[in-house]
């Protein structure tokens, strides 16, 4: 399926158009605020790190919450709307209390816009199951994939080219505006269903929905296999994300400055691996998408601490980068795919907190791991973990490869 095919449809226009002003306003939000705390505070490591507790607790409190939500009001379009234009809000109310000298609030605008996601991420992928055919959401989710990896790469550049040039009050109008061109992107998209908003009264209980979240993904193979798998890759990335900068100071014997040159060929891979992973969607099943990312990524870490030089290091972080899109469409269309609309929300709520706990863990232990471990042994463990989730998705799916999964008894 070419890109032009698949970009006639009418939701996935508005959906790439909304990405590339949100992707736009999160990425300048995230850098102006870190340079403009790091400068107000002198380098203070305790009121950057609030920076990012502001962004990762809500995922935490408000994931699964979230989700549930976005089935339960059965309007998943205009949650997303909602969501954006309420962004926009808290970041021109910050600015006006920064100007009356408040400029700790700041934080606050993190805060809202990592809370305002965990209900409309659900909801955007409620949209998707409900807008984009079968045939084409490997496809659709590749296209997303290869905007966030480009993202990746140019949004560091986007948010410190604002920072400098315009300062935070202008910088943060600038994520303003782009929250609110988003919004506006998403009206074009097919309205919700008459039948989606109809007996709202009729509903059961927030607890009792909640519980039906759970009981659903414990039934089902393939969505018990996938939060399994995320979680355990979850344990890996966090095992190793800090300890980048050792593999260049320790492993490699060059100075920190010199982590860039592992960093680019990993943007690199991120970009190439989305566009190669879309250009393959449509042939290849999502199970094996998802198992050959495992395996790959597994070898790919597992290389990266074993390397003592420079090329075959930026060689091991490209190969790693490459499939990692594999993984994330591999894993989102297993799930789209084995989920009935009416638990989108709630799968997504269970999947997101269990991936971003474990990493969050894992980066917690990784220093005092690394005082009694060497590198070599911890990147080993930690593509162990990819490993793992490699195991326990092709046990899984060996039986089927499509539609739903066979229910295990309870």
């Amino acid at each position: 399926m070419s890109a032009f095919t698949l970009l006639r449809n009418r939701y996935v226009q508005s959906v790439v158009v909304s990405n590339l002003f949100s992707q736009f306003g999160i990425w300048v939000r995230k850098f102006s605020i870190l340079l403009f705390v790091t400068e107000k505070t002198h380098g203070n490591a305790v009121a950057v790190s609030l920076i990012f507790v502001a962004e990762y607790a809500p995922i935490f409190i408000f994931s699964f919450l979230g989700g549930t939500f976005a089935d339960r009001w059965r309007r998943p379009k205009r949650t997303v709307i909602w969501a954006d234009l309420l962004s926009m809000v808290s970041v021109y109310v910050v600015i006006v209390l920064m100007a009356a000298g408040a400029w700790q609030t700041v934080f606050g605008v993190t805060l809202c816009s990592s809370v305002l996601s965990q209900f409309a991420q659900p909801s955007g992928m409620k949209l998707f199951r409900l807008h984009v055919p079968r045939e084409q959401a490997q496809s659709g989710m590749s296209l997303l994939q290869t905007l966030f990896s480009v993202y990746m790469i140019l949004g560091p550049i986007f948010g410190t080219f604002v920072y400098e040039r315009l300062g935070i009050d202008r910088a943060l109008a600038v994520t303003g505006t782009a929250f609110l061109l988003s919004a506006l992107a998403m009206l074009f998209i097919p309205p919700d269903g008459a039948s989606d908003l109809g007996n709202q009264s009729a509903r059961p209980s927030l607890k009792r929905e909640m519980m039906d979240g759970i009981r659903y993904v414990w039934s089902r193979r393939v969505l018990l296999s996938s939060c399994m798998t995320f979680m355990i890759v979850g344990l890996g990335v966090g095992l190793v994300s800090p300890l980048s900068i050792f593999l260049v100071t320790q492993r490699l014997g060059l100075p920190a400055s010199d982590l860039q040159w592992i960093t680019i060929p990993y943007g690199a891979g991120e970009i190439i691996g989305g566009m190669a992973t879309f250009a393959v969607a449509r042939k290849v099943l999502p199970h094996h998408l998802l198992m050959l990312g495992l395996l790959a990524d597994a070898m790919g870490i597992a290389a990266s601490g074993m390397s003592t030089t420079l090329w075959m290091t930026m060689a091991a972080q490209w190969w790693t980068a490459l499939f990692q899109p594999a993984i994330l469409i591999g894993n989102n269309t297993l799930v789209m795919r084995n989920t009935e609309p009416d638990y989108i929300g709630r799968v997504t709520g269970i999947r997101t907190p269990l991936m971003t706990g474990s990493m969050v863990i894992m980066m917690g232990v990784s220093g005092v791991a690394k005082n009694v471990m060497p590198l070599t042994t911890l990147y080993a463990l930690a593509g162990a973990c990819f490993f793992v989730g490699f195991l326990i998705t092709g046990c899984t799916v060996k039986s089927h490869d499509a539609g739903l999964a066979p229910k295990v008894k309870l």
